[in-house]
């Protein structure tokens, strides 16, 4: 039994050593997922993880690899409910996008966008918190 188990990991690691150089490079992939305050030149300006209720406009941005001919959806869900949904056509290999949403001050709480493949599936998600007190607000620089 122990030299089946054995032979059939051996097959298992060999069959990856079979796959064509640079396939796993080609797979669909979210490279980057972040909320900004604003888009500029196609490139999020910084990376918000808590935003104050003074700055009620939010936008998303996904760095999109090889979902090219596939429409990928920007789901904005705010307490387990669909608040808005954004379609967009993947153009290329590489495909920036990002959507924007306005928020009423009064929704604070944790906020999500859930990102799906043509067919539903989910293939990202990335949370940040709406909070009334400007002292909670955290917003890192653009990384490099």
């Amino acid at each position: 039994m122990k030299s089946i188990v054995k032979y059939s990991l051996l097959l298992y690691a060999i069959s990856f050593l079979l796959l064509p150089v640079g396939y796993a490079e080609k797979l669909p992939k979210v490279a980057r997922a972040i909320f900004t305050t604003d888009i500029i030149d196609r490139e999020p300006v910084d990376q918000v993880l808590v935003l104050n209720a003074k700055t009620t406009k939010v936008s998303f941005f996904t760095d999109l690899r090889h979902f090219e001919g596939q429409t990928i959806t920007h789901k904005w869900v705010y307490n387990n409910k669909s608040e808005s949904v954004i379609k967009f056509k993947v153009k290329g290999p590489r495909w920036r996008v990002y959507s924007r949403l306005d928020i009423s001050p009064i929704k604070l709480g944790q906020w999500s966008v859930v990102v799906q493949d043509e067919s539903g599936r989910s293939v990202k998600a990335s949370v940040f918190r709406f909070v009334d007190k400007e002292s909670e607000q955290v917003i890192l620089p653009k990384s490099e």
